[in-house]
């Protein structure tokens, strides 16, 4: 008998792993990073979750101008420097946050937020918010089908860069 439950848990343990991992491929917006080599051992590393346009309008219709967005899909995207940095301007410190857009026509703002761990909506941190940084915004010579996050080496540092639709929102960040 003691045999028979056995086998039965490790049947069904087999068949959720199976099931759990088939979810995580058929998502609609499928898990992504980003890093920046910020060079000796300094590094900043990126998770989000990357939605597809899918023939949608996306800004200024499924992402509306001037209000919070979670800077992707599912949980809230996170930026992780492994020392301090400089965003936009902005000393950030070494450690995990997440980070937030408010994104315009003519220029987005980052958030950077202390909170850690949340969905991503709706935005109820700004009592955690480390920093609001200008990006800058410019027009894609194409339309680009999955929302990207990137880091472009340049300089001392990386341009972190965000690219959906036909809309690039970047900024840059260095070593301190």
């Amino acid at each position: 008998m003691r045999k028979q439950v056995a086998f039965s848990a490790l049947i069904a343990l087999v068949f959720s792993t199976l099931a759990f991992g088939q979810m995580g491929k058929s998502r609609p917006s499928p898990p992504a990073s980003a890093t920046c080599d910020l060079g000796g051992g300094k590094n900043i590393k990126t998770d989000y979750s990357s939605p597809r346009m899918k023939g949608r309008k996306v800004y200024g219709d499924l992402v509306p101008f001037g209000e919070v967005w979670r800077t992707g899909a599912n949980d809230a995207t996170t930026f992780v420097p492994s020392a301090d940095v400089v965003v936009g301007g902005k000393t950030i410190p070494a450690g995990s946050y997440t980070i937030f857009t408010v994104p315009a026509q003519d220029k987005w703002t980052l958030i950077i937020n202390k909170k850690t761990g949340e969905w991503g909506i709706p935005y109820k941190y700004e009592s955690d918010e480390l920093a609001r940084i200008d990006m800058k915004v410019s027009k894609l010579p194409a339309s680009v089908e999955n929302f990207t996050i990137a880091y472009d080496k340049s300089g001392n540092g990386c341009t972190l860069r965000m690219d959906w639709e036909t809309t690039r929102a970047s900024v840059d960040v260095t070593a301190k």
